[in-house]
């Protein structure tokens, strides 16, 4: 049976070098979300994949990693952390070798498919063990800071060194390059990294897991389908159908005498609250980041490779944020940190309601840079007081709510935001648009900012010219009035931390901590 007492030992060069090896599987999870974007064309003409096989070779991945977050972290609280994460580096490994040489559509769905479940096994395994190896408070926050710096960093990467490989190699080499990392971590594993699991984990609830993946893959697919074609009756179907699995899971959750989630643990002001606020930020940011790309490459006039570089200051400067973050929640308090850090945020988000067709990418990055380095902060704080929050047994149900939280925001922020801007943009270009344009022509030009920009290469002079300043000034309205939406729903988000953990101590924290503890005890109630 694993010893249950927590110490307060400070960790040794074991510890901080098994950190580094999660980290670097982490970066390869986060980054395999966005590497694949720059390899679409290259892929596309030799694969020919049709419209909906394109669709699932970029989708398959996100879902099935969303959707099986909740079963593999529980899993790991049964099996052991170590071990699951092993079996995860070995899958992954595997599964980039059957991308890397796909030679249809077909297997490389299926290959990007096992990638994430793969990945679902890696996230919350690595975010757990950190919880078991790092036992001292400010040494475990330092590590969480570490560990999302490491997942931003992920993304960030991603098209970069996908463009880089691209230069020189084909398309399979941006899923060949997680195959070293894989290796390493399964020679070191065993050495650097503790094995963790729940002594007395009970029966694994199979009906459970069924229904957690079947909910969280329907409500993402359906948030999908509205940020891609607008709302409607199928997305809302969807949404609909996955919500109400949701409900007979967490209805499940509370009669089975061992459920996957403690919802006990929603007891805790501080997890709740936490939980809450990151799916908020990642909203925030990656709904934004939706217009970014575009921006830089249809307005400014950027190639792909181009803006992923100039993308790099916003991710690079979170290690700053978190750092800062890491620094101040002794002195000051989480909560106090969590509203500061929003408030940056919010800074950030007022200079890009600002922004014009003629600001430059200057303005752009400068004010996504005030953004990251507040939200940064932010995750590190809340990341780290949901894992101290819950007990060490349930630490892998509590890192894998956390995953899903980030992954609901995302999608939420893609799809919330998304659907905001393009009516903002349709609206915009159909008031303004030149005339002399024929019903097909204004319909695309309204349609997208990419297809407005192809059909203002084929008008003539003047005409293209107009219509392409329409699109761009339409495109920059709608980004500076997200801003503005982002603005106002963390100012709401900071102000109601600063009510609901108002006087938060680390004495308080632990106080909280061991109320969760023995509530779990009885989840029932």
């Amino acid at each position: 049976m694993v010893e249950m007492t927590e110490t307060r030992n400070k960790a040794g060069t074991k510890e901080w070098i098994g950190l580094a090896v999660l980290v670097l599987s982490c970066v390869l999870v986060s980054m395999d979300m966005s590497v694949l974007f720059v390899a679409l064309p290259f892929l596309t003409t030799d694969l020919e994949p049709s419209s909906s096989e394109l669709l699932w070779i970029t989708d398959a991945y996100g879902f099935l990693l969303a959707g099986m977050l909740i079963t593999m972290g529980t899993l790991g609280d049964r099996i052991g952390r170590r071990r699951l994460l092993l079996a995860g580096a070995l899958g992954f490994g595997v599964a980039s070798v059957l991308a890397a040489l796909s030679t249809g559509p077909g297997t490389l769905i299926a290959a990007r498919a096992l990638l994430g479940v793969a990945g679902a096994t890696l996230a919350p395994s690595t975010l757990s063990l950190i919880r078991n190896m790092f036992h001292d408070d400010r040494e475990r926050a330092t590590a969480v800071g570490v560990w999302t710096a490491g997942f931003a960093g992920g993304a960030a990467l991603g098209p970069v060194i996908g463009g880089a490989l691209l230069e020189h190699f084909w398309w399979g080499s941006v899923f060949l390059v997680n195959v070293p990392v894989m290796l390493l971590l399964l020679v070191l594993g065993p050495l650097l990294l503790p094995e963790y699991r729940d002594p007395e984990p009970g029966r694994f609830d199979v009906l459970g897991a069924v229904l957690s993946l079947v909910a969280v893959l329907g409500i993402v697919y359906g948030i999908k389908q509205a940020a891609e074609h607008g709302l409607g009756w199928a997305p809302a179907a969807y949404v609909a159908a996955g919500a109400l699995v949701g409900g007979g899971f967490l209805y499940r959750q509370r009669v089975i005498d061992n459920p996957m989630i403690d919802l006990a643990l929603f007891r805790s002001r501080r997890f709740s609250v936490s939980l809450a606020t990151e799916t908020l930020a990642i909203f925030a940011l990656v709904g934004y980041s939706l217009f970014t790309s575009q921006y830089m490459q249809l307005v400014l006039g950027m190639g792909p490779l181009e803006a992923a570089l100039w993308s790099l200051p916003t991710f690079l400067v979170m290690p700053a944020g978190i750092a800062a973050a890491t620094v101040l929640a002794p002195r000051i308090g989480n909560a106090n940190v969590m509203v500061v850090g929003l408030l940056v945020s919010v800074a950030g988000y007022v200079a890009l309601a600002l922004i014009r067709t003629d600001s430059g990418s200057g303005h752009l990055i400068g004010a996504l840079t005030v953004v990251a380095l507040g939200i940064g902060g932010v995750v590190a704080v809340v990341t780290d007081m949901i894992l101290s929050s819950a007990p060490p047994e349930r630490a892998g149900s509590a890192s894998a709510l956390s995953e899903t939280a980030a992954e609901f925001g995302g999608a939420l922020g893609i799809a919330v935001l998304g659907s905001i801007g393009t009516a903002i943009y349709r609206t915009t270009v159909t008031d303004n648009a030149p005339d002399g344009l024929s019903s097909q022509e204004l319909d695309a030009a309204r349609d997208t900012l990419g297809a407005a920009v192809d059909t203002a290469a084929t008008l003539p002079g003047s005409s293209g010219e107009a219509l392409r300043q329409v699109a761009f000034d339409a495109f920059t309205r709608e980004m500076r009035i997200t801003a503005v939406v982002g603005a106002i729903l963390l100012t709401g988000a900071a102000l109601a931390i600063g009510m609901l953990l108002r006087g938060t101590t680390p004495e308080a924290a632990t106080q909280d901590e061991t109320a969760a503890t023995e509530a779990t005890s009885n989840p029932v109630g």
